[in-house]
């Protein structure tokens, strides 16, 4: 299988309340370093392969730069990341090239630089239409912003474009994320990814949620019950725009799905290279199934080490990866391949199966497995049953 190479880019213009990603706002003088550092790690790539017993595949058909906002670096940083890619793999003539960007950082010099590095695929952080909201969170843009991006990225042929939109934001409201829905559908975009807001204490926004204090707008939050609503009205109204879903977050219009993204939930082989950036690659260790590992997950630390932490994926734990990275798509699982595949492994898992269906999370046909609706809201409950008391070794190189 081709591989997937995707390249963290942890830097903002400005920190999102709502935001719980390895990004920040640093200066431009640590850019250069961090640019420099992840060439280094590109061409060592094949190296670490070796050490790790894993197959690192030459050819490559996706590469995905994110963040962060890879857009904020400066136009030969983005020219250098690129070229020590195509330096290294044997990137394919019609690869998926994606660089995600937020709305207002595509000046007319970082758009001519993504045609010269062969992006022909543009993901907007927009999270709303609506300018109260955005304004709300830190974002910088406007729905103005938001519409003209679009039109200049589609006056020169990148017409692979993705929006994302968050449900659950400060101040929004049923009419407010409709009214947001309605824009992305007008805009006619391919492809759109729809998430929940993530209450947690890895962001700003999700601490004062649950501290149940004001700051960040926090008391504007609607109700879970809301969100969910929120949610259930995007699947309702893209679905039916012709804008499929096919990923608990993602919808696309046909032919239009994320390849690099498909990778991960169908366990094709990916590397990942800079600050919290994940790796999954096959095993040469026919005792093993694959070598997943990951960088540090602060820009200090990654400047300062190149030590990986590594988890080696036994046959069970695949086993398991199966079910509850399979079960985000649409289509699901389907359990003659996986019977083909892993034998009478598969009998430990079957049990579960009607359980989690007399429950309303999940529906079953002849040959698959796939999440009902209600499931998609509670899928962290599913995938949880699918999970075993298997321990998975993990050490730090």
């Amino acid at each position: 299988m081709a591989l997937g190479v995707y390249i963290s880019v942890p830097f903002c213009r400005t920190q999102c309340s709502f935001c719980n990603f390895a990004s920040d706002v640093f200066s431009r003088a640590k850019m250069q370093g961090y640019v420099d550092r992840v060439v280094a790690d590109v061409a060592s790539a094949q190296a670490l392969a070796q050490e790790y017993s894993a197959e690192l595949p030459r050819d490559a058909d996706s590469i995905y730069l994110g963040g962060g906002t890879p857009s904020t670096l400066a136009p030969d940083q983005l020219v250098q990341l690129f070229d020590a890619v195509r330096k290294n793999f044997d990137v394919s003539h019609n690869a998926e090239v994606t660089v995600e960007c937020a709305p207002g950082t595509l000046t007319p010099e970082m758009i001519a630089t993504l045609q010269r590095c062969g992006v022909n695929r543009v993901s907007l952080g927009v999270q709303s239409f609506v300018d109260q909201e955005s304004r709300a969170v830190g974002r910088l843009h406007t729905r103005q912003i938001i519409l003209d991006d679009i039109t200049r990225l589609r006056a020169v042929g990148i017409t692979e474009i993705s929006v994302d939109l968050i449900a659950g934001l400060p101040h929004q409201t049923r009419e407010s994320w409709l009214a947001s829905l309605d824009d992305v559908i007008a805009t006619e975009v391919p492809h759109v990814s729809v998430y929940m807001l993530e209450v947690d204490e890895d962001s700003r926004l999700g601490k004062e949620l649950l501290a149940g204090g004001q700051r960040y707008h926090a008391h504007f939050v609607p109700k879970e019950d809301d969100v969910a609503e929120f949610y259930e009205l995007a699947c309702e109204r893209l679905n039916a725009a012709g804008i499929m879903q096919y990923e608990i977050s993602n919808f696309g219009r046909a032919g239009h799905e994320s390849k690099h993204n498909l990778k991960y939930w169908t366990r094709q082989p990916y590397i990942g290279f800079g600050v919290d950036a994940h790796s999954m690659l096959r095993s040469r260790d026919a005792a093993l199934d694959a070598i997943r590992f990951a960088t540090n997950d602060s820009l200090e630390r990654f400047e300062s080490s190149s030590s990986l932490t590594r988890t080696d994926v036994t046959k069970e734990s695949a086993l398991e990866e199966e079910f509850f990275l399979g079960l985000r798509l649409n289509r699901g699982v389907n359990l003659q391949n996986l019977a083909d595949r892993y034998g009478e492994a598969l009998s430990a898992m079957q049990p579960r199966i009607p359980e989690l269906t007399e429950q309303g999370l999940l529906q079953k046909t002849a040959a698959s497995i796939s999440l009902t609706t209600r499931g998609r809201l509670l899928s962290n409950e599913v995938f949880k049953r699918f999970l075993t008391s298997t321990v998975l070794s993990a050490t730090t190189t």
